[in-house]
């Protein structure tokens, strides 16, 4: 395992538990190896806000790439400051939200923008407060989507009755263009701008920091850490990773309910 210089990895169903909590162990192992010269960075689905919030329980003081490579975020100072943004541009959402609203009718949406969520109301309707660590008064609810408030970064589809992932495997199946979709278990369908995944976010901070692809270990258990995986040096995956993943991973670490990403950091800093 020498020769790792950056851990990437997703939270949800990887680095959290499923309590959506980080553990002691997990939150001391990313910080032993940051003093040994490893660059911890997240890797996720979730927003700002969200991410923010985990960051102060466990003390993590590193790079986030937020909204599946749409946001990449630095907590170095405890507050997330946005370093860069990916938005897709309004007529590019728009057409995909047309097609998808034909292929699939009775699908509803929300756009997500780098500081606030805008929503139909049909689509608040249908979320609990864990979806998106939103309250109801903490979304711009709007009929018509999208609006042109500011940078769309994401945009998020579901249906009443039809699960998310049918959802996505449906749009991908029809080929809808111009934009990049996802899935990350979550019971909504997400989509970035075409070409944006969390392995272009990290390969833009490897780049800036001149590390290479080969010296880089990321760890994910979902359809949307699937381009990460297939990107970085060396692959991981919890053992309760969908099976797709699990294909993918060069290494399959314990689930994440057993601390499987903060063994495999612990014998990474042994190793140095």
């Amino acid at each position: 395992m020498t020769g790792i210089r950056m851990f990437a990895t997703d939270l949800d169903g990887t680095l959290l538990r499923s309590d959506r909590t980080i553990s002691e162990r997990t939150a001391q192992a990313m910080e032993n190896a940051r003093l040994a010269g490893i660059e911890v960075v997240w890797a996720t689905a979730r927003a700002r806000h969200s991410v923010h919030t985990l960051a102060s329980s466990c003390g993590f003081r590193g790079k986030a790439v937020c909204a599946n490579g749409a946001v990449i975020l630095d907590l170095a100072d405890g507050t997330p400051r946005i370093v860069d943004t990916i938005s897709i541009e309004t007529s590019l959402a728009a057409t995909a939200m047309d097609q998808i609203r034909t292929l699939i009718p009775g699908v509803v949406f929300a756009n997500v923008g780098p500081t606030q969520f805008f929503a139909e109301p049909e689509y608040a309707a249908l979320c609990d407060f864990s979806d998106h660590h939103r309250h109801l008064h903490e979304m711009v609810l709007a009929d018509v989507l999208p609006l042109d408030i500011e940078p769309m970064v994401k945009i998020v589809a579901r249906h009443p009755h039809v699960p998310s992932a049918d959802l996505y495997r449906t749009a991908v199946a029809a080929g809808i263009a111009g934009v990049e979709l996802t899935h990350s278990g979550a019971p909504y369908m997400e989509m970035a701008a075409a070409g944006v995944s969390k392995a272009s976010a990290l390969a833009q901070l490897c780049a800036a920091e001149d590390i290479e692809p080969s010296e880089v270990a990321a760890a994910g258990d979902a359809f949307n850490d699937m381009a990460m995986l297939m990107w970085a040096g060396t692959a991981l995956a919890p053992s309760n990773a969908l099976p797709e993943i699990l294909e993918l991973a060069d290494r399959v670490l314990p689930s994440h309910n057993n601390d499987g990403v903060a063994s495999y950091l612990e014998e990474l800093v042994a190793d140095q």
